[in-house]
């Protein structure tokens, strides 16, 4: 009943949309085509608009733009497009007259942003599956959510927001999780450099200052030695050389969400120097409980012509911020009982273990007494709490800004080089608990993650703490990642001839992170009596507010790469061709070990190499139709965890490398008039070596990391987007993917421990042939209806479905050969979102006003959007049921409105 009533609110908003205003006067039309003056391809997203009014358009995926119910006159048409030259027409209009006004627009990356080229963004005839986002379409769909939730009208893109925190989203590209994903900003790669992972928050107010982002999945035609395995994500700033304005945007939202921005641009003066400023404050109590953010996001960039062949541009951006998480999933009948009794494989006998809390359910916080005044320690200094009723056990506080110094030269007619210089800076953490600690309700005899859904107790803790004559038994800590990372990327172009241009480039990178706890809040007590440190003398090991403890250590990483790739282009046909190879050097020192020697204990490894290469063609059978393919090989160096052990030193000897087989092929149509696009592909990963470490005792009695490998996994996949414009009043975008994710074989092995003293050979077994990679649905629909009814007015409907949702698991778990079956799959669901947008036709003084709003699950769909199979901590009877999954539910129904102000 809920999809019948779901499609006839589909049917019934569309046609609302759609209808015309009749009473309208007969006005002009502006349409056309942009285009790349040198190739003839078209340039989507770009930006044109009547100068002096609130008139415009983007263009669309095939570089098309129409501009209605313009009234007689006289104009000047302008268009805008990063990395390329402005370009303006005048032309006179009059009623009920329609005029094709098209620009050839010529690229020059010396008053254009040479983050561009440094960003490796794919062309029309890149032969690589891609998707651009530009900012109209951000500003249409995104909401002042995490930037990745914007791409999930993206095929093979799957982006939540995992328990609701702000900055607590992740993405999942072709079923490989973001550490797989080379995210970049400007340019920069930006995952951690340990583990390859991205935390969101970190970017938090970006969207804010971004004028496109360009997925590119598969291995992609970035050529930096990133983890491009599922994908590439660039996301490129607003450049400096925009036209003067101002703008405020005020956002209002669910759960008191407040959200005011600041964007100024200057221009540019004297045909020199352009600067951009973004400044953005953002509140709210969190649509889950205590979900609450207080953050803050800048963003500065400046540049300087130096003469025709020399431009240098700067880029700043962080968003300093704290936040209350949702980090602990629950069993289904914690959220909802009746949901649950609708899954034929719950056993409804769990509801007597598993108490129903509500969809807002979050076990990261509990009331506190006012009454307790005692501070909290983070970033230096001590602080009250954030709210006097209540303590966060999970709180993320973070900083980590990045600065780019970039620098572009043109050497000659035929050689040009592009570089940048970086900075990446990081202070903060996330908080939990240590010690002993009371929960509520307590259950005698059983482990604390038996009773669901349990509480703190911060109060009877409190209590039993200011009346220990031992110190406290439990306190609040943080977890400490201060860390800074400098880094250059220099590349130079060589255009050989009219036909083919050659690239080379370098990659430098260096790091250090240091890793702590600290007390973050004694809960009542004097001190936390600690022996972590062999260091410390009896007096020391009593903690006080903001002392460390637990673990301290510091870990370094060096990088170094270099590439070399060439382009062909002739007539129909494009091809690229790319090689590189990288080193990779680990060190660790931690603070609270000692060695044989009475010093710190330390390891280091050894330069570790890794390399990629990779190469596509595409053909352009006629104007309309063109047919491309891509491969390539990666052999990619283990992270930092599986190559020193971060709390014993050890150090593996051999570490093994993963390697990556890609194969890739397609097709884009452009046909009907400019109206249809249509792209399609297919592609083939072999994920062979997936590798985990595991701890054994070498023949001299030290310890030792030995890698366990064998466990192959095959994502191959089908790909859709399809744009389709009737008439001038209607878009329909529409994307399709549908994967078969699943490992390849079983895994048998041996390897020899010593820990007994002399050579014990100890076999193992996984048991996971055939079985489907969890943790993304491998069956995503979308479907995204634009109407514009008024000039300036836009709304838009987006349908999503998700299917062969598998829930998350882990391959070395599966140690039994009779445990056969799948890893529990989620229901399949629907979400319908509503976005509007107009540009009100009118001006006061020079100020131009937008009126937007979002409507988010408008339906208020109750749907599981992650799960992981056979949880640990709220598993029934682990047989891969629904009754043994831990889940997070999607986000309840809420909106996002504003307005905004631009002179």
């Amino acid at each position: 009943m809920k999809s019948r009533s779901a499609l006839r609110l589909f049917w019934v908003l569309l046609l609302l949309l759609a209808v015309p205003v009749a009473s309208m006067a007969a006005g002009a039309k502006i349409s056309g085509k942009v285009t790349d003056a040198n190739t003839g391809e078209p340039l989507p997203g770009a930006n044109v608009f009547i100068v002096g009014t609130a008139m415009g358009a983007a263009t669309d995926q095939n570089g098309h733009y129409v501009i209605e119910n313009v009234p007689p006159g006289r104009y000047t048409v302008q268009v805008s497009f990063i990395g390329y030259q402005p370009a303006s027409r005048t032309v006179r209009v009059t009623s009920g007259a329609e005029v094709t006004v098209n620009f050839g627009l010529r690229m020059q990356v010396i008053t254009g942003s040479a983050i561009t080229i440094l960003a490796d963004r794919a062309t029309r005839a890149t032969p690589v599956a891609h998707t651009d986002v530009s900012k109209v379409e951000m500003e249409a769909r995104l909401g002042s959510r995490d930037i990745p939730l914007v791409l999930n009208t993206t095929p093979s893109v799957y982006a939540t927001q995992q328990g609701g925190g702000a900055g607590d989203a992740r993405v999942n590209v072709r079923g490989f999780n973001q550490r797989n994903v080379a995210i970049m900003i400007n340019g920069v790669p930006v995952n951690d450099m340990e583990n390859g992972w991205l935390y969101w928050s970190n970017w938090d107010g970006v969207a804010d200052a971004t004028s496109s982002i360009q997925v590119q999945r598969g291995l992609s035609a970035v050529n930096l030695a990133t983890p491009s395995i599922g994908g590439t994500i660039n996301i490129i700033t607003t450049p400096t050389a925009l036209e003067r304005r101002i703008r405020i945007k005020q956002e209002f939202g669910s759960a008191n969400f407040l959200k005011t921005t600041l964007i100024a641009n200057t221009g540019m003066i004297n045909d020199k120097y352009a600067f951009s400023a973004a400044i953005v404050r953002k509140t709210g109590d969190g649509i889950i409980d205590k979900t609450w953010t207080d953050a803050w996001a800048y963003y500065f960039a400046g540049s300087y012509q130096m003469n025709p062949n020399n431009r240098i541009e700067f880029y700043a951006i962080g968003a300093p911020q704290r936040h209350g998480q949702n980090l602990y999933k629950q069993n289904i009948a914690v959220y909802s009982q009746d949901f649950a009794k609708k899954l034929s494989d719950y056993d409804q006998a769990a509801f007597s273990k598993y108490h129903e809390a509500g969809r807002t359910f979050n076990q990261n916080w509990a009331p506190v007494s006012p009454s307790y005044k005692g501070k909290q320690f983070w970033n230096g200094k001590t602080h009250d709490r954030y709210d006097p009723n209540f303590i966060n056990e999970r709180e993320n506080f973070y900083h980590k800004p990045l600065v780019n110094l970039n620098w572009y030269s043109k050497l000659s007619d035929r050689l040009n080089l592009f570089s940048t210089i970086y900075y990446s800076g990081g202070k903060g953490g996330g908080t939990g608990t240590i010690g002993k600690l009371i929960r509520k309700p307590f259950v005698a005899g059983e482990k604390w993650y038996k009773s669901a859904p349990w509480r703190w107790d911060w109060d009877a803790t409190i209590a039993r703490n200011d009346t220990s004559s031992n110190g406290a038994t439990g306190v609040l800590r943080n977890s400490r990642n201060n860390q800074w990372t400098i880094g250059a990327i220099a590349k130079a172009t060589y255009k050989v001839n009219e036909n083919i241009t050659s690239n080379f480039g370098i990659d430098w990178r260096t790091a250090s992170i240091e890793h702590f706890r600290e007390v973050r809040d004694l809960l009542g007590g004097d001190y936390f009596y600690r022996t972590d440190s062999d260091f410390w003398t009896p007096e020391e090991r009593k903690r006080k507010l903001g002392d460390k403890i637990d673990y301290y250590f510091t870990n370094t990483v060096d990088w170094i790469g270099g590439y070399g790739q060439s382009e062909y282009k002739k007539g129909p046909l494009s091809a690229y061709g790319m090689a590189g190879y990288s080193m990779i050097k680990y060190t660790y020192t931690n603070h609270f070990k000692m060695d044989a020697d009475g010093n710190e204990l330390y390891a280091e490894t050894k330069w570790i190499g890794g390399g990629q290469v990779k190469g596509g063609a595409g053909y352009y059978l006629n104007e309309n139709l063109q047919i491309f393919g891509n491969a390539g090989f990666v052999s990619r160096v283990p992270i930092f965890d599986d190559v020193i052990n971060d709390r014993t030193g050890t150090k593996a000897e051999h570490p093994k490398n993963e390697h990556f087989t890609s194969v890739e092929g397609g097709v884009n149509y452009n046909g009907m008039g400019g109206k249809l696009a249509v792209r399609a592909n297919v592609y083939y990963t072999l994920w062979t070596n997936k590798s985990i470490s595991r701890g054994v005792t070498n023949p001299d009695g030290s310890e030792g990391i030995i890698f366990i490998q064998g466990v192959d996994a095959l994502h191959t996949g089908f790909e859709l987007e399809a744009a389709y414009k009737p008439i001038s009043l209607v878009r329909f975008d529409a994307t399709a993917s549908i994967g078969n994710w699943k490992y390849v074989d079983d895994v048998s092995g041996v390897y020899k421990d010593y820990t007994h003293g002399g050579a014990q050979d100890v076999h193992y077994n996984f048991y996971v042939k055939n079985l489907k990679v969890g943790d993304a649905p491998q069956l995503q629909l979308a479907l995204v209806t634009t109407v514009y009814p008024l000039p300036g007015l836009q709304a838009q409907l987006v349908v999503r479905h998700y299917g062969m949702n598998y829930a998350n698991w882990d391959p070395y778990s599966r140690t039994d050969p009779n445990d056969r079956k799948e890893s529990w799959q989620a229901p399949d669901y629907n979400v319908i979102d509503i976005h509007a947008l107009y540009d009100l036709p009118f001006s006061f003084n020079g100020l131009k006003f937008q009126v937007f709003a979002h409507v988010f699950n408008v339906l208020d769909e109750l749907y599981i959007q992650d799960a992981t199979d056979n949880s640990r901590y709220s598993a029934w009877d682990k047989d891969h049921d629904a009754d043994d999954a831990e889940v997070f539910m999607g986000l309840p129904r809420n909106f996002n409105l504003g307005f905004s102000i631009t002179f």
